[in-house]
């Protein structure tokens, strides 16, 4: 029998930004045809110009455009990529990507400055309080230098826009912790690292922004839905079938991997912004033989 499932719930992806040739411009006919494949594998939303498409190279202009090109193109939920280190910015990038028709906004932490506790939650409450949309906050300390405390992400859990929480710390006491502690909240938790979905899942986690969904969305959908209706066993044998690429998608930097898997796939061109580089030829070779055995399990 299906579990009563949380507001913000299953598997939604993080999507690349395709680049025309010279990267300098982004090709918004592939994004729109990667959001209408996406969409049409049956996901339950896409998140646009989050660490996957990589926001840390666009203009807010483009980053802007982006979310607008993903709304036109699909009727699935779209939680927009919207943070920022200054406060400022995430509160004005929020807003604009709320007037672009966002669904909701997820909102990676201050990174570099690393702010303390209470500097942290009041850049969270400053957006929430500015901005009348669904938030995820995102905690994933590889990238912003912090991670965020469980108290911080209890206090904002109490805020009626601040509805869920993409947890990429790799630490599964914390993130058992935020689950564990907001239960009483309407307030889902979301696995930010698809090798670890499914430990999320058993412990009362409702999702994934997935990577690997950029390739594989079926299969990735039909793990999620398979551990959120408590069929525990078919769960397992899809995570065990995709760990080989849940791997492959991180032996070097998000997203290099994943557009070259993207390419392998034939969804679109590798075609990456400076100062990220070409996957290396051993990480294509890899990609395109679990390409092979996962075309071959089909």
């Amino acid at each position: 029998m299906p579990t009563t499932r949380h507001p913000t719930t299953g598997t939604f992806v993080a999507m690349t930004t395709p680049f025309e040739d010279d990267v300098e411009r982004i090709d918004h006919d592939q994004l729109a045809a990667d959001a209408k494949r996406l969409a049409g594998a049956g996901v339950d939303g896409l998140v646009p110009a989050g660490s996957t498409g990589e926001s840390a190279t666009l203009t807010h202009d483009e980053h802007v455009e982006v979310v607008e090109t993903v709304v036109d193109a699909v009727d699935v939920p779209v939680i927009a990529g919207a943070g920022s280190n200054s406060t400022h910015e995430a509160v004005s990038l929020a807003g604009r990507a709320a007037d672009a028709g966002a669904d909701a906004l997820l909102l990676i932490s201050p990174y570099y400055n690393k702010p303390e506790p209470e500097g942290m939650e009041r850049h969270y409450r400053r957006i929430a309080d500015a901005v009348d949309l669904p938030q995820i906050v995102y905690n994933v300390p590889s990238r912003t230098g912090r991670s965020i405390d469980v108290e911080t992400t209890v206090a904002l859990a109490e805020h009626e826009n601040v509805v869920g929480y993409k947890a990429a710390s790799g630490d599964v006491g914390l993130i058992s912790e935020v689950i564990e502690r907001t239960r009483e909240e309407e307030f889902s938790v979301l696995s930010g690292d698809d090798g670890m979905t499914l430990p999320l899942l058993s412990i009362g986690g409702t999702g994934v922004i997935s990577v690997a969904a950029n390739v594989e969305p079926e299969r990735m959908g039909a793990l999620v839905d398979d551990a959120l209706d408590g069929e525990y066993a078919l769960a397992r044998e899809r995570h065990h079938e995709l760990g080989p690429l849940f791997r492959a998608l991180f032996d070097e930097t998000n997203p290099i991997p994943v557009k070259e898997a993207m390419d392998v796939w034939g969804y679109g061109p590798a075609a990456l912004r400076d100062p990220l580089s070409q996957a290396t030829p051993e990480t294509r070779e890899t990609l395109e033989a679990i390409h092979a055995a996962l075309e071959g399990e089909r």
